[in-house]
């Protein structure tokens, strides 16, 4: 095998060994949903009224000329 072969060959063993071992971040991914859900139901709290009304509003000028 030349050079560029072994070269290749150490490095690809390297990085599988390497990708085997990686876990990933999922608590912090978790920790991301949770806390989009989080917000997501607190401005919905919040803007509830208002949200119906933009909603309303815009559907009605859609329909009507």
């Amino acid at each position: 095998m030349g050079k560029i072969n072994t070269w290749c060959l150490v490095h690809y063993a390297r990085m599988m060994t390497a990708l085997r071992q990686e876990r990933g971040d999922v608590p912090g991914w978790v920790l991301v949903t949770v806390m989009t859900a989080g917000l997501v139901v607190a401005i919905w709290s919040v803007a509830d009224g208002q949200l119906k009304t933009v909603l309303s509003n815009a559907l009605r000028s859609v329909s009507q000329p």
